[in-house]
């Protein structure tokens, strides 16, 4: 995990041997003396007051400012955002140290199945709810790390559910091994910061409040402390269902995915332990773009043709708007930004639908044919980025909906088209 950022500190670190030893064979170093014991001092003064004068400005005209600059005064943040490109070794060598101190997770990224069980109850109650904070290292894909700020050790953080009137009981932990203070903000609950106004703990403490639940719907919830773009964009955001009081239609298969990104230096592809890049972020330029926080390897997510699918999707943002789709399927059934209620609109026959960040949405349908059905942002870029899922269906292939035709020597009847498929 740390050999490319050690094998890039050597580098550095050779580099500058080589010019020392280079200006001392070649006698630079000397000839800069005798240059100056030969002048006046006002001219040594002179010269090196120039030199001076030169890096000030160098210097003062490279400043950039952390992302919290532009934040109103009370938001500024307590984050390490910003790591000086004038020096990548004291940079490398604090984020050495610092990452050493984080517990190293196998899968970061949330398992899509894990929904909880559809709520049976007609009566409200007091449900207890608990989440901890906690930063780890983790893989993104194979070879290439990056130090998540997680609820629960995973990103997005565990699906909630909860029904339309219930009164929620909420602790807040957080984990010894963080550096940084996490909070919480509901966007289900009604009330300052969505509970981030109470909730701010310090590492090892944990604090509690109370709220009900008064709209039904699906909301994200995620840490909303300063700066709430640095700790959005390591992972720490999730999803919780409110119930209407007269529950969802049953379905067959229940899936969780959240649509994330993350921001590192050294690009895309980068192997090792990964440094996070503000720059990129105040650029809205994510490095990766990710389902439920990492690049998928395996399909996950599993059903059988026949079964009715709903998919309860969200977006961590912080900067991009996504276009959720699946290809090869139609949404029979969209809660736009997952709003219910009786003035409430359901679309039908959806091909993409939108998911803001910091928003979500309710995805339904019916899986007729056996396959694989790839799930991306249409914004298609964002696939080379990690923006992809897969859906794998099992059951007997449905001809009279689906069939490739092909004549008696087994070849296609017409050339398919470029624009007929992925």
């Amino acid at each position: 995990m740390y050999k490319y950022l050690i094998i890039e500190g050597l580098g550095w670190l050779f580099i500058i041997i080589v010019i020392v030893i280079v200006a001392l064979k070649s006698g630079l170093v000397n000839k800069l003396l005798k240059f100056f014991k030969r002048k006046k001092v006002f001219k040594t003064i002179a010269v090196l007051g120039v030199l001076v004068l030169g890096v000030g400005m160098v210097l003062y005209g490279r400043t950039s400012y952390p992302v919290h600059f532009a934040m109103p005064a009370t938001m500024h943040s307590v984050a390490s955002d910003h790591n000086p490109p004038s020096l990548p070794l004291l940079s490398l060598w604090r984020f050495l140290t610092e990452s050493r101190k984080f517990e190293f997770v196998k899968d970061v990224g949330a398992d899509p199945n894990k929904v909880p069980s559809p709520i049976n109850r007609t009566e409200p109650k007091t449900v207890e709810l608990a989440l901890t904070t906690k930063e780890v290292i983790a893989e993104v894909a194979d070879g290439i790390y990056n130090n998540y700020w997680t609820f629960d050790g995973q990103a997005p953080g565990p699906m909630l559910r909860i029904r339309e009137g219930d009164t929620v009981n909420f602790t807040l932990t957080n984990d010894n091994s963080s550096l940084h203070n996490h909070n919480i903000d509901f966007h289900a609950t009604t009330g300052p910061g969505g509970g981030a106004s109470v909730t701010n703990v310090k590492p090892g403490e944990s604090r509690s409040f109370s709220w009900k639940s008064l709209a039904p719907g699906l909301y994200i919830y995620h840490c909303a402390t300063s700066n709430v773009s640095v700790h959005n964009s390591h992972g720490q955001y999730g999803l919780i269902l409110v119930e209407p009081k007269e529950g969802l239609s049953k379905v067959d298969k229940e899936f969780y995915l959240v649509q994330g990104e993350l921001y590192t230096q050294g690009g895309i592809g980068k192997k090792g332990l990964q440094a996070f890049d503000p720059q990129a972020l105040l650029d809205g330029i994510p490095t990766y773009v990710t389902f439920n926080g990492k690049i998928e390897t395996v399909p996950r997510m599993k059903a059988k043709v026949g079964d009715s699918v709903r998919i309860y999707v969200g977006n961590g943002g912080v900067n991009l708007v996504s276009s959720f789709h699946v290809i090869g399927e139609i949404f029979d059934k969209v809660y736009p930004e997952a709003a219910m209620g009786p003035e409430s609109a359901i679309l039908q026959n959806v091909q993409t639908t939108t998911v803001l960040p910091g928003g979500a949405s309710i995805v339904e349908f019916k899986v007729d044919v056996p396959g694989k059905y790839t799930i991306v942002d249409h914004a298609l870029a964002r696939m080379n980025k990690g923006a992809w899922a897969v859906l794998e269906v099992e059951g007997d292939d449905q001809p009279d909906i689906y069939k490739s035709k092909e004549d008696s020597n087994n070849q296609p009847k017409h050339k398919i088209d470029a624009h007929e498929g992925y």
